[in-house]
């Protein structure tokens, strides 16, 4: 039966929204969206690894694991996520520590029959005992990938240091020594803890799709009303997250990739009582200020942080953990006292001084507008987070609850303030080469945990705040209200409005999506942007010394909603600025007048190029798989290049390097722009005339940079293997297509979208091959192809490579299985997901500016593709992979890895391998772009 309470909603959603509880106890959230041509459905479960039993570490993950696995009434394994792929959608879960989130989408017209597969995993799971091995080992193949992730190692080095008798500290991911034993006494356990902890009363289910409210309301009924009520209640210990030893006490953590920073950690309660007036988001707002005279300047200013963020940390049904997280430069490790001395007295600045109405106003104003012109987002997202909320969230406030800060509450801000003490709080220490006398389980992290001295304590307990140290000023950038313009576009996609030798400016009035909100891309290209990779360096440094300097004269409008990015890529850098617009031209010249100054310090130059040093040298510790993607650009595309590789150049360079870099980049360019939402078109004229006006006195112009991409026809199969220190094994498999034309652009896409929940199902669900398993569209520089990619802890290279070529020599037979009836529908789902419906002003501010990078300038290249897909047959697609991907002579790019528990199998080798990667980017025929 329906809830009384009306859900609050922005007055710029155009959604109906209803709640309802069903008889069983299930809480229902229904949301119509008329617009919407996807249809999606979330269901969280109050069951997460808190929930473990002690003996069986993992097992709620294990357990969302097999629930995908077939049902009764659906029983083969790999049906729901084929039947949600086919029909253009996506389907994924997680499991946290008190939730277990379960969510898809799909096309609209499928929706019906997606609930009825969905609603099972709830009533009737098979938990088929086949299927327990098998999933057994995807956990563990998951557990293997991130054992090289600092994240985990951290997580896992917290879990032993708080209470034991609380639920946080017990093993979440489970894997093959935590779920071993007999089949079929782990399948028993399974259907018990199913029944012991999944009932209907600790279910939120969201549906939003273009449906009626009242037939929303009917098919919820028909499908989830028969999940049973077991009438159970969430019961986790009310045992204190930290004993009293535990806390004033400092750990050493040592990661794999070189960091340093410092996370000073008060142990709060539990939240949800006070989310109505949000005092840690008010607080947060002040300590996170990164203006002149904030905790972050100030530690800037004496080489001690290049980073710092307010807020973060675990939290659940009882705790909260309060992070300062301060990024910290070599000179900050060693005057560890000085940045938390530091840290205590901003604390007592906002305790003496912070807690006034007109700063609290400030950010609830942010709220208010942010919540006023609240941008939509795709239904799969908005359901999941709805779902999510409603555990949270009284239910008129599931929407609003984000957003709702009811004024300054400060009995509820002192008493979270009080907390904020020496006696109160645990120092985490990250960094190489500490002192360390333990490792942690499972991810084997070394650690250690000693008391905080006394002294200390009292030091940091009466902080004498420095002059240096001040409180925000009135932020100049807040818009109080802001109405968008009623003007109608001049067009139904972007016009050229100002165009010169050099530059050329794009807008689009919006008048669809009524936010008072715009985006503006500019992008500069220079031939010495990454000519080489010492010019590539050299940008990438003009890039995060440029950002650095602009933070503390921009955060204020960062912080009011005007956001913008600075980025490098292969013909030069992009700025992109996005927010409200009545103070977007304020901020564009902020910007611009910031950035020509150029005023980098020699100090903050060493920092800077240290930061971006780590950052390159720490990329040889990332997944392989991730390895590999970044190595299948680098060896495709001419003008990028190993991390490895420009860190070389970047040891090297100076600051009169990067000034004398700075000043050639800007001698020839060429600017390309796109301005598009709530700007008239007479403001992107004029907006176009300034900076042709700025450009004019700094440089010359140019014709856009060249982006070549390697032309792998005639290369045969081409292998190049990437030095990795991981035990898994990695490979990725690339088809390039020799034309850039919508007939290839639509074959690549049906292929990739016919076969990727086959090869998922079948080389990781059934061989267990790994669990980063998948195909992908890929197009580079516009030239469209296909990739194939595993990660493996089971087994190398060699084998891996022999498993794809397997699957792809056997799937014409698996296409000539498929019904007229399921290619049509498998067609119709590809071409929804193509011509997906933009959910908001960024998305379509992104589908514009990749058609003007992608030279797209009548807009309608995803129009020419889909037509070509229409004509497609099975006999088109079976044609392209004898022709193209299965002759042995095939024209391809294999990246692989070999992880360190395979180096006695038979190694991958051929006598057509890449062993010098410069000399076959010079010699290689290449497209240009």
């Amino acid at each position: 039966m329906p809830t009384n309470k009306k859900v609050i909603t922005s007055p710029n959603d155009h959604r109906k929204y209803r709640s309802l509880t069903l008889d069983n106890g299930l809480s229902v959230l229904l949301v119509e969206d008329c617009q919407s041509t996807e249809a999606a459905a979330s269901m969280a479960v109050a069951v997460g690894h808190f929930d473990d039993p002690v003996a069986r570490p993992g097992m709620a993950h294990f357990l969302e694991h097999m629930l995908f696995l077939g049902t009764e009434k659906f029983p083969q394994a790999g049906e729901y996520s084929a039947f949600i792929n086919q029909h253009g959608g996506s389907n994924n879960a997680w499991t946290g520590t008190e939730h277990t989130n379960f969510f898809y989408s799909i096309n609209a017209a499928q929706f019906e029959e997606s609930l009825d597969r969905f609603s099972q995993f709830f009533v009737a799971p098979l938990f088929d005992v086949a299927l327990v091995e098998r999933e057994r080992h995807a956990i563990e193949s998951e557990f293997s990938m991130k054992l090289k992730d600092d994240i985990r190692r951290v997580y896992q080095v917290q879990k032993e240091t708080v209470n034991p008798a609380h639920p946080f500290s017990k093993f979440s991911v489970g894997n093959l020594e935590t779920l071993a034993g007999d089949e079929s006494e782990l399948r028993a356990e399974l259907i018990a803890f199913y029944k012991e902890k999944y009932s209907a009363n600790k279910m939120t289910l969201c549906i939003v799709a273009p449906n009626k409210l009242d037939e929303l309301v009917k098919l919820a009924e028909r499908y989830f009303g028969q999940i049973e009520h077991r009438k159970l209640v969430v019961q986790y210990p009310d045992t204190p997250i930290y004993l009293t030893e535990q806390l004033q006490s400092k750990i050493n953590i040592v990661p794999l990739k070189e960091q340093r920073r410092i996370a000073i950690t008060f142990a709060l309660p539990a939240l949800e009582t006070f989310y109505k007036h949000k005092p840690l988001t008010f607080i947060s707002h002040l300590l996170g200020y990164e203006g002149k005279g904030s905790l972050l300047s100030y530690l800037k200013e004496q080489g001690l942080a290049n980073n710092l963020s307010a807020g973060g940390g675990i939290n659940g049904y009882n705790f909260k953990d309060y992070n300062i997280s301060i990024q910290l430069t070599d000179r900050g490790l060693n005057n560890l006292k000085l940045v938390i001395d530091c840290a205590f007295e901003y604390i007592a600045l906002i305790k003496e001084h912070g807690l006034e109405d007109w700063r609290y106003g400030e950010r609830a104003a942010l709220l208010k507008v942010a919540f006023q012109y609240q941008e939509q987002v795709k239904a799969l997202d908005l359901a999941s987070h709805l779902s999510i909320n409603m555990h949270h969230y009284d239910i008129e406030d599931v929407v609003y609850g984000d957003y709702r800060m009811d004024g300054l509450n400060l009995a509820e801000t002192e008493q979270l303030l009080a907390l904020m003490t020496p006696t109160n709080m645990r120092l985490q220490l990250i960094a190489p080469e500490l002192d360390t006398d333990k490792q942690a389980a499972w991810y084997h992290s070394p650690y250690q945990i000693r008391p905080i001295p006394l002294d200390d304590l009292t030091r940091w307990s009466t902080p004498n705040v420095r002059p240096e140290l001040t409180l925000p000023a009135a932020n100049p950038f807040i818009i109080d209200h802001c109405v968008a313009r009623a003007e109608k576009s001049n067009g139904t996609v972007p016009q050229v409005v100002a165009q010169e030798d050099g530059y050329r400016i794009w807008h689009r009035k919006d008048d669809e999506f009524n936010v008072p909100k715009g985006h503006l891309y500019l992008s500069l290209d220079s031939a010495q942007a990454a000519a080489s990779p010492k010019h590539a360096a050299l940008t990438r440094l003009y890039v995060e010394m440029l950002l650095d300097y602009l933070t503390e004269f921009t955060y204020q409008a960062e912080v009011a909603g005007l956001s913008y990015n600075i980025y490098p890529h292969q013909g030069g850098i992009t700025l992109h600025l996005t927010g409200f617009t009545g103070k977007q031209q304020a901020l564009l010249s902020l910007v611009i007048e910031k950035a020509r100054e150029r005023n980098f310090t020699q100090s903050r130059f060493e920092l800077i190029k240290r930061q971006i040093l780590r950052s390159w040298y720490n990329h040889t510790q990332a997944k392989p798989i991730s390895q590999l993607f970044t190595s299948l650009t680098v060896t495709l595309q001419k003008r990028s290049f190993e991390p490895a590789r420009m860190a070389e150049f970047l040891e090297e360079i100076t600051l009169e390097d990067l000034h004398a870099h700075v000043k050639s980049f800007y001698e020839k360019v060429h600017l390309e722009g796109l301005v598009y939402g709530d700007w008239l078109e007479s403001e992107a004229k004029a907006l176009g005339i300034k900076l042709d006006k700025i450009l004019s006195l700094v440089t010359s112009p140019s014709a856009e940079s060249s982006r070549e991409l390697i032309d792998l026809t005639n290369k045969g199969t081409l292998l190049r293997e990437i030095p990795v220190e991981h035990q898994d094994s990695s490979i990725i498999v690339y088809y390039q297509s020799d034309t850039a034309t919508p007939d290839n652009m639509a074959v690549l896409s049906l292929l990739n979208h016919t076969m990727s929940s086959t090869f998922f199902h079948e080389l990781r669900t059934q061989r267990q091959l790994g669990y980063m398993v998948g195909t992908g569209y890929l197009p580079l520089n516009r030239y469209p192809g296909i990739i194939f990619y595993i990660q493996s802890p089971s087994t190398g290279p060699q084998i891996l490579l022999e498993a794809i070529d397997e699957f792809i020599a056997d799937f014409t037979y698996a296409i000539l299985q498929i019904t007229n009836e399921q290619w049509e529908a498998t067609k119709t789902g590809l071409i929804n997901q193509v011509m997906e419906h933009d959910s908001n002003l960024k998305t379509r501010s992104q589908r514009y500016w990749s058609s003007i990078g992608n030279k797209d300038f009548q807009f309608n290249q995803r129009e020419l593709v889909v037509a070509q897909i229409k004509t497609l047959t099975r006999s088109d697609l079976i044609k392209f992979i004898m022709n193209k991907m299965r002759t042995k002579h095939c024209d391809r790019l294999v990246l692989f890895s070999t992880g360190e528990s395979h180096q006695d199998q038979t190694p991958l080798e051929s006598n057509n391998m890449i062993l010098d990667l410069r000399a076959f980017k010079l010699k290689a025929e290449q497209f240009d772009y």
